[in-house]
């Protein structure tokens, strides 16, 4: 893993963004506890998600005496997963502007204190619409971080070799989270009754939501060691920094990059929200898991959707791998958009409803190709806004286009599921998954035709 700092010479304005800098000096410490504390936020960033997608059937069963596959029970869904998406895409936006505002160290530290403690309060809920608020408070923290973290990075090493790598290799981190939160699930499962209860109770879902508080404690330890990014620092400290703006992201140089950007996000966050996080509502409905016992269903369910979480790691990692050896944006962009079209299509439409290991290996390679997509974003954005913007314009494109707009195919999935002709809910959730799969990647793959190349090997100013 080509994790190196120094800086390498920079090469002239215009000049295309080079993918073999010189080599230099190894990692500081302090540089790998950076490293370690962004890893970390990513991971939990997912463990947030995933494990809404695993504990939502049983807690709606447990919270809100609804039974799977009804409309009433599809309605909660699709408000569990968008209604927090939507509150979070809002609030991360705003929680951008704060980052270009106030910098990037504060605004981190604060978002994953927040979804922390928020996560640990949805654990101890007593009623739907409490687990609803905390669920959005969670969603919050989440959103902002991850817009914080990206900007922190980029701006602490200068190297473009080395932030790449950074930014690609850190964000790998993401699946380790998808297995924790799998992990969690399954040991919750087993062990339940071995462990203290939580509002008078051994149910497993809450230990699992409960989990996302671990990421309070290591980060209350480092943070007086954590340093603010020294590029937005001494622009502050000069006066010369600009005050961000909305506007600016629409103005003559930046609003195609803008509008594409925030289109592609859209539809990354859609595949996620509208299609992966709904298979552990189609696996229960598989043959080979009918006549399984309750414990024996969603130690099933926290298997496959393991297998999602470590087609999330190995997509993570071979990013990193792809970036530094090509240099187009739109080429590195539909190396994963093509295949990842054809096997969505393949997984939702045939093979979620004839067998138990056709699934989870198609739900392996679909997360493997669907998070080859969000690296690409989270690597791309950083490049094409300056200084000032940086905060703002990750969080536009991600919160209002991925958030808000992108994540709203929870509730399209859910909703088609009501009306799709299949025999069994579990095949009408397949099938509707399949049709939002194939609209998002067509979609991103339309968009991806007016993506701008950086012009520079620097981040711009």
């Amino acid at each position: 893993m080509a994790l190196l700092s120094g800086n390498a010479p920079i090469p002239e304005a215009g000049a295309a963004i080079p993918r073999r800098a010189a080599e230099p000096a190894p990692l500081t410490l302090l540089q790998w506890i950076i490293c370690g504390v962004a890893a970390l936020g990513f991971a939990f960033d997912l463990y947030e998600m995933v494990v809404l997608a695993v504990v939502v059937r049983p807690a709606l069963v447990a919270i809100g005496g609804l039974k799977p596959g009804t409309s009433d029970f599809n309605l909660w869904v699709g408000l569990l997963f968008y209604v927090p998406s939507m509150l979070g895409g809002v609030f991360g936006l705003l929680g951008g502007y704060l980052t270009d505002l106030f910098g990037r160290r504060r605004v981190l530290v604060f978002s994953i204190l927040l979804y922390a403690f928020s996560a640990c309060a949805a654990s101890y809920s007593s009623s739907l619409v409490m687990f609803l608020i905390f669920r959005c408070a969670t969603s919050v923290g989440v959103c902002v971080e991850y817009v914080a973290a990206i900007a922190w990075l980029a701006e602490l090493f200068s190297n473009p070799k080395q932030r790449e790598s950074v930014l690609g290799y850190t964000q790998a981190a993401v699946g380790a989270g998808g297995l924790m939160a799998t992990g969690a699930y399954y040991l919750a499962v087993t062990y339940a009754e071995r462990l203290t209860a939580i509002h008078s109770g051994h149910e497993a879902w809450r230990y699992a939501v409960l989990g996302g508080l671990l990421p309070a404690i290591p980060l209350i330890l480092v943070r007086p060691f954590l340093p603010e990014s020294p590029v937005w620092k001494e622009k502050k400290s000069k006066g010369v920094l600009k005050r961000p703006s909305m506007a600016a992201l629409f103005s003559p140089t930046l609003r195609r990059t803008t509008l594409v950007t925030t289109l592609l996000a859209a539809c990354f966050y859609a595949v996620p929200y509208g299609v992966l996080q709904q298979t552990p509502h189609i696996v229960p409905g598989l043959p080979e898991v009918r006549g399984m016992a309750a414990r024996q269903v969603e130690q099933t369910v926290g298997r496959v959707q393991s297998l999602a979480e470590l087609g999330t790691i190995t997509g993570r990692l071979l990013f990193p791998i792809l970036v530094l050896r090509i240099a187009s944006q739109k080429r590195l962009l539909r190396i994963g958009l093509i295949p990842g079209l054809v096997v969505f299509a393949w997984v939702y439409f045939f093979a979620a409803t004839h067998g138990l290991l056709l699934l989870a290996g198609g739900v392996f390679m679909a997360a493997l190709f669907m998070n080859g997509s969000f690296s690409f974003l989270w690597n791309y954005l950083p490049w094409v806004y300056p200084t000032y913007l940086r905060g703002t314009g990750e969080s536009f494109a991600a919160n209002l286009g991925g958030r808000v707009i992108g994540a709203s195919a929870a509730l399209l999935t859910t909703q088609f599921a009501n009306v799709i002709p299949a025999a069994g809910a579990a095949a009408r959730m397949a099938y509707a998954a399949g049709i939002v799969a194939v609209l998002a990647y067509t979609t991103a793959l339309i968009g991806s035709r007016w993506l701008a190349e950086p012009e520079r090997a620097q981040l711009p100013d």
